[in-house]
């Protein structure tokens, strides 16, 4: 018998010689044999693949959705049917935003099923949450979408779709601090004209009936009349009530048309039309972002001013019944129900009436004027002209389609609101500041001097003029500070900004400025307003020309008569306040105002008092710039003429300041005027300033423009040649 391991010896050398014969090495004991490689196939996580959709929803990134898809799905509906459905059913929903979360997960090798959750936060019938499932199939290799329409309501399972109906309630009224409407809801006649079926002997009855109902003067009516190019000629629009009152005498001369309609109305033609704003059919490129707050296509909506920027206070909360609706129309279920909320009221801090008589003070001028509580900061009046009728903005009114697009393309731009949004140079207005940091600088004392000659000769190279130089009138002589106020003097004014820039800092009067509210929006409430630009000053030449208040800054005249009241009471600046009070649908507040200060004038109370001399020297001495303007008016005034050159002919003209009258009854205002190319502040914006005051404080104007013939009548102005400032 053989011994085993003799059999066993015999197996390996046979082994060993075959591999011999084959090439192949024999590993050593200290060789290693190669990794096997392993192919594994892994399934990509269902999981994700659902938050990816969902948060493409969420993101409203319906072409991403459709992208994810599975083929068989985006066979059944089209890329372009898949994002108007969703877009659709946004709308519907007026979908503010959504959440989701996954609730379960269950997959197989090649398919899923996810489901979630989705919270839909909507305008107007609040949160609406469902569950539902997504199903999930691989394709090459990665997770596919299986979509059907109950994936995004489950009662859209089957081509059901979502409309919404809702009521609106009555938009909220707009007052002015009194009560008295601006604007509210009422029952309005689009008055108008058709020229040549008017006779000769109703001509001036039908003029003057017309000039009494819509307040416009008769000039206006018979220039619209006279230079008519069409066969209809639109006049303006009356409360039903006021049409009923003169109808007796006009309703049956031929040439009259009348078309009634009850929509928004805003009395007198428009108070304040570009600080209220309007009321209009929304823009095309709007569409959908309001159709998501629950607005119909044909709503109308706030545009501009208060309308827009407190609309969602004067809409109202709408109120809504949301339908699932099946493909033949009929109603399947009723999703969701909310009641109408009625809109709540503003009361501004205008004076009807002030403002009003401040329009007219203004008419046939390009500009603005802005009057405040001088003590408050309260706007009792911002007017800006040219004005616009906001009514022709609405479509039911019949003279809409014969004067709107006037408005809209007119050249001169009625619709900016001047006083905030306009920035101009402010010219010898600002020779306030320009003293008051000359105060504040230790450098100068209201008795320091300096001789007033025809021209300013101090900086090599540049030679400024004075106002009495342009007029060919003798230089003013030897003033002190406060004369050169009284008397304007640009010399003296270059002097400072020179000085001061040369020996405080280059930055130091630019800082004055903006330290009075300058190169800053105010605050007020409600509208745009533009921000204007004070710059420091580069080099010597821009320090005598912000002196006088030229160079390259801009201020709007919000901000003028800000500072100008701040001057006035004491050194505090306030926000300038629009809104009185938000009240609910009995009148009732719900939400007050109070005056608000943002900051106080970087000066000395004597610096506040030397500049108060020199503003009521202006108006109260014989020497003063505004003298004239001024002359029998026992309103003790304070202030300062400026007329500010721009790159066009004529100066802008300025008038800026307050009154101090301390009675109890009867608060204590500041005012700005400024009239765009018009020539010298005390010539122009002066007398509009004094016709303020004559109303605001005797309730009527007093004394005529030397440009009118009757009140509110202009004729060609003409410039008298009396002393006042170039700059």
């Amino acid at each position: 018998m053989k011994q085993p391991g003799r059999i066993a010896f015999a197996l390996l050398l046979v082994f060993l010689l075959t591999a011999c014969g084959n090439g192949q090495k024999t590993p050593t004991p200290t060789e290693s044999l190669p990794t096997p490689v392993v192919n594994v196939t892994t399934t990509p996580d269902s999981t994700e693949a659902a938050r990816a959709f969902l948060d493409a929803w969420a993101n409203s990134d319906y072409a991403g959705m459709y992208a994810m898809l599975s083929p068989t799905s985006r066979d059944a509906i089209s890329q372009d049917d898949f994002v108007a459905l969703y877009t659709q059913t946004a709308e519907k929903l007026t979908l503010k935003s959504m959440e989701s979360g996954i609730l379960s997960n269950l997959t197989n090798p090649q398919s899923a099923k996810v489901g979630y959750a989705v919270t839909f936060h909507t305008s107007v019938v609040g949160d609406i949450t469902r569950q539902m499932e997504m199903n999930l199939q691989i394709v090459d290799g990665s997770w596919k979408v299986q979509w059907e329409d109950g994936m995004i309501l489950p009662e859209m399972k089957g081509g059901n779709r979502l409309d919404m109906r809702i009521t609106q309630p009555s938009r909220g009224n707009i007052y002015d601090r009194n009560g008295e409407a601006i604007a509210a809801e009422s029952s309005v006649v689009a008055l108008g004209i058709m020229p040549d079926q008017v006779s000769e002997s109703d001509l001036p009855t039908l003029i003057s009936q017309l000039a009494t109902m819509t307040g416009k003067t008769t000039q206006s009516i018979e220039e619209l009349y006279n230079n008519a190019t069409d066969w209809y000629v639109p006049i303006g629009e009356v409360s039903q009530e006021t049409y009923d009152a003169h109808a007796p005498y006009i309703s049956d001369i031929a040439g009259l048309v009348t078309n009634a309609y009850t929509s928004r109305y805003y009395n007198n033609g428009g108070i304040a039309p570009q600080t209220i704003g309007y009321v209009g059919p929304i823009f095309a490129e709007n569409l959908t972002e309001y159709a998501q707050k629950g607005y119909g296509a044909d709503s109308l909506v706030g545009v501009g001013g208060l309308e827009e920027s407190q609309e969602n206070i004067l809409k109202g909360t709408f109120g809504a019944d949301l339908y699932v609706v099946a493909p033949d129309g009929s109603i399947v279920t009723t999703l969701a129900h909310t009641d109408p909320q009625a809109a709540e009221s503003i009361t501004t801090t205008l004076d009807k009436n002030l403002q009003l008589e401040a329009q007219d003070a203004i008419m046939g001028f390009t500009g603005a004027v802005v009057v405040l509580e001088r003590d408050t900061g309260k706007v009792l009046a911002i007017a800006s002209s040219p004005g616009y009728d906001p009514n022709l903005a609405n479509l039911s009114n019949y003279n809409n389609q014969w004067a709107w697009g006037n408005v809209v393309n007119n050249l001169s731009k009625p619709m900016l609101n001047r006083a905030t949004q306009s920035s101009y140079p402010l010219g010898s207005v600002f020779k306030l500041i320009t003293a008051s940091a000359a105060l504040e600088s230790g450098n100068f004392t209201p008795d320091s001097t300096y001789e007033c000659t025809s021209q300013f000769t101090e900086l090599p190279g540049f030679v400024g003029n004075d106002w009495t130089y342009v007029k060919g009138l003798p230089p003013s002589g030897n003033l002190t500070l406060l004369q050169g106020i009284m008397r304007s003097c640009n010399p003296w004014f270059y002097h400072l900004g020179l000085e001061l820039y040369r020996y405080k800092s280059d930055t130091y009067l630019a800082e004055m400025a903006r330290k009075f509210g300058l190169g800053s929006p105010t605050g007020i409430q409600g509208i745009y307003e533009d921000a204007g630009q004070i710059n420091n000053p580069t080099s010597e030449g821009a320090a005598v020309q912000m002196g006088i208040g030229q160079g390259d800054m801009l201020v709007t005249p919000l901000q003028v008569v800000d500072f100008v009241a701040a001057i006035g009471n004491g050194g505090t600046l306030y926000t300038p306040q629009l809104i009185q009070s938000i009240n609910d649908v009995d009148g009732n507040p719900v939400q007050s105002f109070n005056p608000q200060s943002h900051s106080t004038l970087p000066v000395s109370q004597n610096t506040l008092a030397a500049i108060k001399e020199g503003m009521q020297m202006v108006v109260r001495n014989e020497r003063g710039t505004a003298y004239r303007t001024f002359v029998g008016m026992s309103t003790p005034i304070y202030g300062k003429t400026g007329t500010a050159t721009n790159s066009l002919a004529d100066p802008h003209a300025w008038f800026a300041g307050f009154t101090d009258a301390g009675l109890k009854d009867k608060a204590d205002i500041a005012i700005v005027v400024i009239c765009e190319n018009s020539g010298d502040g005390s010539v122009y914006a002066a007398p509009i300033f004094r016709r303020v005051i004559e109303t605001y404080f005797t309730g009527a104007p007093i004394r005529l423009y030397p440009w009118e013939q009757t009140f509110n009548v202009t004729k060609t102005p003409t410039e008298e040649v009396t002393e006042t400032p170039a700059q």
